[in-house]
């Protein structure tokens, strides 16, 4: 659906923004790019339909470059591509109906076809019973579901976010993710989140990008990146979904016991892995913690066990856990 190659972002102030990005968004995807503050994201993502124009590199959207467009054809397929802004971008003067019916009149459609798409948008966001009123009485999260209703106006096929929930509190934040996956599913739309919060992508995406400095650090699927993270900035990132941390383990009281961390994915939660293990080795496992990540995806496991016996039996046990679809790894060498 989205593929960009080898795409650079200068600015004219010598700023490298975006540096060698290689990426694919399939069709149907949330598709999540996050990042500490000044990573690049929001000018990568601003590069998709071209509201910035790459230094270098490639851009196709259904197999065309759109860096091939001319004026006429970006304008056609920038209609196919929608945007939520952070700040929402309201026009002050408009009310609810009147802002979203906005693209429908540039586009040219007929006033009676405006009314019924405007009717009908403002009921999926939410709205109905909001649409003579104006931007400034309504709050952060109504302003951001009229964002989003005008930004499906035209039928877009994707969907670009930039940083649609950061403004907002928890609750809301929550709310508006759930929106956006309801429209996701209603419209077969492909979405591109922007975001700095680990909380979005846990919530709805099922692919994720991790931007540092400008350059992909790692990708895949979310469940797969919350599982096993690479990066240093990915487990930066993570790491607050995690209740307990190695740092918070004692090791002093834990001498001659080997202290593992085992996450599971999706259905392995289930599997009576410890029991497996007592059997076999005759060691004793105790749990010291834990917790499980709900994610949009799939649900992971994280849980962290003392075994305690003969050292040798401990690592045939750790060997064995490590053939049973779980990741496992040694925090804690027992000396």
């Amino acid at each position: 659906m989205i593929t960009l190659e080898k795409v650079n972002k200068v600015y004219s102030n010598g700023l490298h923004a975006v540096k060698d990005v290689s990426l694919k968004v399939n069709k149907g995807d949330i598709f999540g790019i996050i990042g500490l503050s000044g990573a690049g994201k929001s000018s990568l993502i601003r590069l998709i339909n071209r509201l910035e124009e790459p230094t270098s590199g490639k851009i196709f959207i259904n197999g065309e470059n759109v860096l091939e467009f001319n004026k006429k054809q970006l304008l056609e397929r920038r209609k196919k591509i929608g945007m939520i802004f952070q700040h929402f971008n309201l026009l002050s003067s408009r009310t609810v109906e009147e802002n979203v019916a906005f693209a429908l009149e540039i586009a040219n459609w007929n006033k009676n076809e405006i009314k019924e798409r405007v009717t009908m948008l403002l009921d999926i966001v939410g709205l109905s019973d909001k649409a003579k009123y104006y931007p400034s009485q309504l709050s952060g999260g109504q302003k951001q579901r009229v964002s989003i209703a005008r930004a499906l106006a035209n039928n877009p096929d994707i969907l670009l976010s930039d940083e649609a929930t950061s403004a907002l509190d928890p609750k809301t934040t929550k709310s508006i993710l759930e929106l956006i996956k309801k429209i996701q599913q209603k419209f077969s739309l492909t979405v591109v989140m922007i975001t700095h919060q680990m909380e979005v992508v846990k919530e709805v995406c099922n692919r994720v990008a991790i931007m540092s400095d400008g350059r992909i650090v790692e990708e895949g699927g979310v469940h797969h990146i919350f599982a096993d993270p690479k990066n240093e900035i990915t487990k930066e990132l993570i790491s607050y979904v995690h209740q307990q941390t190695d740092t918070e383990i004692d090791y002093l009281h834990h001498r001659g016991k080997k202290i593992v961390k085992v996450k599971f994915l999706g259905t392995s939660v289930q599997e009576p892995i410890i029991s497996k293990v007592i059997k076999e080795y005759g060691i004793d496992i105790s749990v010291l913690g834990g917790t499980i990540d709900k994610l949009a995806t799939m649900n992971i496991g994280h849980i962290y066990l003392e075994l305690d016996g003969d050292l040798s039996a401990q690592d045939k046990a750790i060997e064995l856990m490590g053939t049973m679809d779980v990741i496992v790894e040694v925090i804690y060498n027992g000396y």
